[in-house]
């Protein structure tokens, strides 16, 4: 078992060493790349080179890359990516923003790419949702991850493509046997109903995780167990399920980064705990 955290924590910042040095500093093993442009230009080449000079430096793996969702951070600016519009052009704009920051796995492996299936319902665009338009996106995601040994994780999201429900039954109706998975995104899965059915529903079909809590009111992204999520339930069907993979921190920046990670490695300890009782 290993934790991780994503460089979400640094959104709204450029990405540097000192970041990744900070997350292994307070003893995480992995990172997922949050691929906004602003953040990290996954278009040039020389940031790629040195993203994975850092990582060899600070001894962390890449074990995952975020898909672009927003051209800046917040979508305060420019556009929001969304693989599910049924506007033909923005859909194929999205895929190709998709498609850029998989390349970053050219230079640097890592075992999954995490997708958003449209926009949560909150925010713009979050109505404009077509199955087609998404099966369509993830067929195209998933020929350039494959070959470059990537797993594509259909992340759990607020909106009516992305339950577990509708997730498992896109993945067993049009991806059936593939290497399309779910990423279990807790604080999602918090704000549409029960998280430990979700888990069970998602079972067969989960990969890789996002691991934050909210109070059921707004995507927080909080260090688990400062919402209201049931971490005891969540996790005991968690180890029901078998799953041993890597429970990555999505947390935001809810007061300085270095405050935010020694809260998340506190919490990291109690999910231990919970899991080898």
């Amino acid at each position: 078992m290993q934790f991780g955290i994503s460089t979400h924590l640094y959104h709204d910042q450029r990405l540097s060493r000192d970041h990744l040095a900070q997350i292994a500093g307070h003893g995480f093993e992995s990172v997922e790349l949050f691929a906004t442009r602003a953040h990290f230009d996954y278009r040039d080449g020389a940031a790629i080179d040195h993203l994975g000079q850092w990582l060899k430096e600070t001894g962390l793996v890449l074990h995952s890359v975020h898909t672009p969702i927003w051209e800046c951070f917040g979508a305060t600016e420019g556009e929001t990516f969304s693989t599910a519009t049924s506007d033909g052009a923005k859909r194929q704009r999205a895929v190709r923003e998709a498609e850029a920051a998989i390349r970053i796995l050219e230079r640097i492996p890592a075992r999954y790419v995490v997708v958003h299936l449209g926009t949560p319902v909150s925010r713009p665009g979050g109505n404009d949702h077509s199955r087609a338009a998404a099966s369509r996106s993830v067929e195209e995601i998933c020929k350039a991850a494959e070959p470059l040994g990537a797993r594509v994780a259909l992340e759990i999201l607020p909106n009516d493509l992305s339950s577990a429900t509708a997730l498992v039954t896109m993945l067993e109706r049009d991806f059936d046997g593939s290497s399309v998975g779910i990423c279990m995104d807790f604080g999602h899965a918090h704000l549409m109903g029960d998280v430990a059915d979700a888990t069970e529903l998602a079972a067969e079909h989960l990969i890789t995780t996002h691991v934050h809590d909210n109070r059921r009111r707004e995507d927080d992204h909080l260090v688990p167990y400062q919402g209201t999520i049931d971490w005891a339930a969540a996790l005991v069907t968690m180890l029901k399920i078998g799953y041993e993979g890597t429970y990555m921190m999505e947390v935001a920046n809810t007061g300085s980064p270095a405050a935010v990670l020694a809260e998340a490695q506190r919490a990291r300890l109690r999910i231990e705990r919970a899991l080898a009782d």
